[in-house]
């Protein structure tokens, strides 16, 4: 058993140094970008959950 953990370790080892990492700018222009886009997505989905209660209460009065 202690040999197929040693021989996975191995791998995975062998294939963490074929990894490119990326560096600190594109992680925090990938991090911006995925930030602008949930604060994009939630003003719309708010803006549509407030459409749809302002026609709930027209036909609720």
């Amino acid at each position: 058993m202690f040999k197929k953990v040693g021989g996975f370790l191995k791998a995975v080892s062998a294939e963490m140094r074929k990894v490119t990492w990326p560096s600190r700018p594109e992680i925090i222009r990938s991090t911006l970008i995925v930030l602008i886009t949930i604060i994009i997505f939630a003003a719309v989905i708010g803006g549509i959950d407030v459409l749809f209660l302002q026609i709930l209460n027209i036909f609720l009065r």
